[in-house]
């Protein structure tokens, strides 16, 4: 098995194991919640796991320079925090899906439409949508809650209190970050026919750094790397490293939410369109458009109900401004700088190996 796969195994026991024992808890107070361990499990059940797996190569690359083993079972703090960064992923999408309108995830229905039909299915009273929406939310709620815990529980063992003190500073920047740059994305959404083509790809390039390439990458590899008791300059090389990772990894999630395979990515095609995503690739295609083909172009952009021929329309036009070819070459670019922060004595050897393989594999996004 490779260390990849065996690494999947590890967390998704883990979680497993939460979910086992959240699911006596909530039974203790009604019947009536198991929809939302049942949920919650199934929603982070399998995944390539890659937030986690840069916890733990962030905590290895420091852990290891004091020759300290190798863990090889999931009793291990580090693998504990990793867990906790699976956990808080899982709620920011569900809280995302809401504000984004999304049916689906990952080929299935997204929490709030799950909730819906459930409702529906229930013989239930009153507003189905308004039901799943809310009971949604507060899932996203719960999973934050039990991320934190999680936290809480990888840092039970550890007695250095600088350690703790800055693993926890690091988990709150992230929770924080990850927030305000959600805000961002909803505020570019409305603001973009009042920002000028000029500031659109800066404004764009703001939301890709604060609401993804920063929680994706950066704060896994900073969160391991404190619980590890990081020195400044060690943090601040890994930052190096993760941040344009995030943003080249993010780029990528914007191309294929417009050309990506529904089997790959478990969403229509075209969805991030329908959606009326202001991404980086729309701010750089927009910047070269005539009036006239800008035009038509906002008027498809964000309209749920166009068509496949439309939006087949919308990805040739895009395709025809160079802005999928200025998209690739940030992306590469960006690997590129981050591939060049690993090149030092800060971090262990075997640990910079494997995150050379993990940012080949989140750009390219293979296993």
């Amino acid at each position: 098995m490779s260390n990849s796969l065996r690494f999947v195994d590890i967390i998704d026991s883990q979680l497993q194991r939460f979910f086992d024992q959240k699911a006596d808890e909530v039974a203790e107070i009604s019947a009536d919640l198991a929809p939302l361990i049942d949920y919650s499990r199934s929603l982070l059940r399998g995944g390539k796991r890659f937030r986690a797996r840069f916890c733990f190569w962030g905590w290895r690359s420091i852990a290891g320079l004091t020759n300290q083993p190798h863990p090889q079972t999931g009793d291990h703090p580090a693998f504990e925090l990793a867990t906790a960064l699976e956990m808080f992923h899982a709620a920011a999408l569900v809280h995302d899906d809401i504000m984004d309108r999304s049916d689906t995830r990952r080929g299935e229905l997204s929490a709030h439409r799950h909730f819906e039909e459930h409702h529906k299915g229930s013989g239930f009273g009153l507003d189905a949508g308004h039901y799943g929406e809310s009971t949604a939310l507060l899932v996203g709620d719960l999973m934050l809650a039990w991320s934190s815990e999680l936290v809480t529980q990888a840092l039970s063992g550890v007695t250095v209190p600088s350690v703790i003190a800055g693993t926890r500073r690091e988990f709150h920047r992230m929770w924080n970050e990850v927030t305000l740059g959600q805000y961002l994305d909803i505020h570019e959404e409305s603001a973009w026919p009042t920002v000028s083509d000029d500031e659109r790809f800066h404004r764009a390039m703001r939301v890709v750094t604060f609401k993804s390439a920063k929680y994706s990458m950066e704060a896994p590899l900073l969160l391991g790397a404190s619980m590890a008791d990081a020195s400044d300059n060690q943090l601040r090389q890994l930052a190096h490293f993760g941040l344009p990772l995030g943003v080249a990894f993010q780029l990528r999630d914007d191309l294929l939410g417009v050309f990506g395979d529904p089997e790959e990515t478990g969403k229509p095609a075209g969805d991030d369109l329908r959606e009326g995503k202001r991404t980086v690739l729309i701010a750089l295609a927009e910047a070269q458009m005539s009036p006239g083909v800008k035009g038509v172009f906002n008027d498809m952009l964000g309209n749920p109900e166009v068509t496949d021929e439309q939006i087949a329309i919308m990805q040739h036009t895009l395709r025809d401004t160079g802005a999928v070819d200025r998209v690739e070459t940030i992306i590469t670019e960006s690997s590129q700088r981050a591939l060049s922060a690993l090149e030092t004595d800060l971090l262990d050897g075997e640990a910079v190996a494997e995150l050379r393989n993990l940012a080949d594999a989140v750009v390219s996004r293979s296993a």
